[in-house]
């Protein structure tokens, strides 16, 4: 089904009775979404269409998650078309989760902090990703979970019903709705790292305060470090093990031997009898700062703790996208190759390079 088509047929059937249901037809197709509209979205992505669960839902909602970032609507940044309660207006709203910090806060400070956090990571993000988009959102009620959808909108492009746009209009929206999805991701966390209290949205899981690799451990002995890092359990997202696997699978296509079950290493990879130490880094949008030093950091710990100092390993950082020339030439300097994707396949600084892994 085309997007117009069905953002046409759940905007102009969606009607709730007098029993606070709606039709089966436009129920099932809703819930349909992820057959209907996902393959417009990026592989990976979870699709979700919802006509509320017991009553009809004021706004029925398709969504849109980044499974690294959250699998629900309840938690976390996402994006979303909500119908408005006059079936007049679709919203392609980027937004956040509100179920769980109105759980925690209740609604009024609730949608005061997500307004909030909505403005700060809207004001971090570039001029030209914003151009056109709205930081509002009318969804014509002024109670419940509307008004809290309303309140959680960071940007957002609205359509008539009635007028809808054609539908490479649509689709080429969505596609620019996905990418400022991955930018606001990206800018939420700098706007966490600098600026006091602005950023809190209430995980249900939390991370762990241990979550940081030996960030609370104080060893006695080399075989402590040893211990510690071969039991650690480290948090691995889809993205990033996509990444292993790939890399991996081209290695193998290259007749290069491959582990990828070497906890807690992501990859050793042993070519012409060279061992090499692999960590892999998922990049969001460019911003590779963080990506850099955690590979920086965590090669150096794992080739201390667990080679002997007579037989330390090759070291290969493992990149999602290009990390620009100066942290290029910076590996390189710590004795680090590296290597990123491309659209063409496989890429990578002039060690790695030499040496066959790109």
């Amino acid at each position: 089904m085309e997007l117009g088509d069905f953002l046409y047929k759940v905007g102009s059937t969606y009607v709730i009775d007098d029993h606070k249901k709606v039709s089966k037809d436009v129920a099932d197709l809703l819930r349909a979404a992820p057959e209907e509209i996902g393959h417009l979205v990026p592989a990976g992505y979870i699709v979700e269409g919802s006509p509320g669960k017991g009553n009809a839902a004021t706004c029925p909602w398709v969504s849109f998650f980044d499974p690294d970032e959250t699998r629900t609507a309840r938690r976390g940044m996402y994006l979303v078309y909500l119908l408005a309660e006059d079936r007049k207006t679709f919203a392609l709203s980027l937004n956040q989760g509100v179920t769980e910090i109105t759980d925690a806060l209740g609604a009024p400070e609730a949608r005061k902090r997500l307004a909030a956090e909505a403005a700060a990571i809207r004001d971090a993000l570039p001029s030209s990703s914003k151009e056109g988009l709205s930081a509002t959102i009318d969804l014509g009620h002024r109670q419940g979970l509307p008004r809290s959808y309303e309140a959680g909108n960071l940007l957002a492009i609205t359509y008539e019903v009635a007028a809808l746009p054609d539908e490479q209009t649509l689709r080429a929206d969505l596609s620019r709705m996905i990418g400022l999805y991955q930018d606001a991701l990206a800018v939420r966390e700098e706007v966490r790292q600098t600026t006091r209290d602005t950023i809190v949205t209430v995980l249900e899981e939390p991370p762990a305060q241990t979550s940081e690799l030996l960030l609370h451990f104080a060893p006695k002995s080399d075989d402590e470090y040893e211990q510690t890092l071969t039991a650690r359990k480290l948090r691995k997202n889809r993205s990033h093990e996509t990444l292993v696997r790939q890399y991996g699978e081209f290695l193998r296509s290259q007749q290069i031997e491959v582990g990828t079950t070497v906890h807690p290493r992501d990859m050793v990879v042993i070519k012409a009898g060279v061992h090499w130490l692999v960590e892999a880094k998922f990049i969001r949008r460019g911003n590779a700062t963080e990506a850099v030093r955690e590979a920086l950091g965590q090669l150096a710990t794992y080739a201390f703790c667990l080679y002997p100092p007579d037989a330390q390993p090759h070291q290969l950082a493992l990149f999602s996208e290009p990390i620009g020339d100066v942290y290029t030439r910076l590996l390189e300097h710590h004795g680090i190759a590296s290597v990123w994707r491309t659209d063409e396949g496989w890429t990578g600084s002039p060690s790695a390079l030499a040496a066959g892994l790109a």
